[in-house]
């Protein structure tokens, strides 16, 4: 064995053993609407988060707990709009969207569910308060994250992964609290999303005072996101609507409740290809983007159901 091997096996045992630092952390942006029922602020893209350190991640919208009166008539959310390329992701922790595409699939996602739609080669969908919960009024409090998909599955058959509440295994934290585990493995549990690349999705309620252990590959890339409470990460003490983004610079993460907190860990092996994004499509080429409007327009997405 040569010296420099030497050298890297010991770097990367040492790596393995780190806690990973804190590379910034990134307050929410101004507040918009998505379509008229949903009010979310964009973590990402943007030019305080570099797409590269966030990838296969390359969309976060969070919309903190928000009410809504009642609706009489009418329905709020966004109507039919294309997608290709990427996989959109909706955790929700209160109200209720239903969901529609043209490929068949239709739901409702309610607290605690999560809907994991394949958007691949090309889909057609709408997202709107459920009705019930329309006319009733309360509270809407939602994620929306974008993952990307390699470019040997960007052309992949549409999907739909309807994720109940009762389907997402929980480990105990010490010190207080549960996590609900969503994809990839975490404390001898894994979640049920099945996903084209390893990706991690963590969602953590912490008693204050508890310590949060996070064990990831050192060379996946890995943010938080504090719905509610403080957490210290390493020196940094971070509050609601705030993001983490952590170096890659270790194969662990620790989060400290400093006070009851809501935590969203996501992390993923990045995938290292160019990246093309123009309104509801990611490829990897301007001709890629092209494509697929010609695709639109010539009705290769599909019809768009009544």
């Amino acid at each position: 064995m040569s010296t420099e091997t030497t050298a890297s096996v010991t770097s990367k045992r040492a790596r393995a053993h780190e806690v990973r630092t804190v590379e910034s952390v990134v307050p929410s942006n101004r507040f918009h609407w998505v379509g008229n029922g949903f009010h979310v602020s964009t973590y990402f893209p943007s030019e305080k988060v570099p797409a590269e350190r966030v990838s296969p991640f390359v969309l976060m919208d969070y919309g903190p707990a928000k009410e809504f009166a009642p609706l009489a008539r009418g329905k709020r959310g966004v109507g039919w709009h294309p997608h290709r390329g990427f996989e959109t992701v909706t955790l929700a922790w209160e109200g209720a969207v239903a969901h529609r595409d043209n490929a068949g699939h239709a739901g409702v996602i309610g607290p605690g569910d999560v809907q994991w739609m394949t958007a691949g080669a090309g889909i057609f969908h709408e997202e709107y308060h459920e009705e019930g919960f329309t006319r009733r009024g309360g509270k809407m409090h939602m994620m929306q994250l974008w993952v990307n998909l390699p470019k040997r599955d960007k052309m992949a058959a549409p999907g739909y992964q309807p994720i109940m509440a009762s389907q997402i295994p929980t480990v105990p934290v010490e010190g207080g609290g549960e996590v609900r585990v969503i994809a990839g493995e975490h404390a001898g549990a894994r979640g049920p999303a099945h996903t084209f690349t390893p990706v991690t999705m963590l969602d953590a309620q912490l008693a204050a005072g508890a310590r949060w252990p996070v064990i990831l590959p050192s060379g996946h890339n890995a943010l938080a996101v504090v719905a509610e409470g403080r957490v210290r990460a390493g020196d940094a003490l971070v509050g609601a609507g705030e993001l983490i983004l952590f170096a890659n610079d270790g194969a662990r993460l620790e989060l400290v409740a400093e006070e009851a907190a809501h935590v969203i860990v996501l992390a993923g092996q990045p995938l290292d290809e160019p990246i093309v994004a123009y309104g509801p499509f990611v490829m990897n080429s301007v001709e890629q983007i092209e494509q697929a409007i010609h695709d639109v327009n010539t009705g290769k997405f599909g019809d768009i159901p009544e």
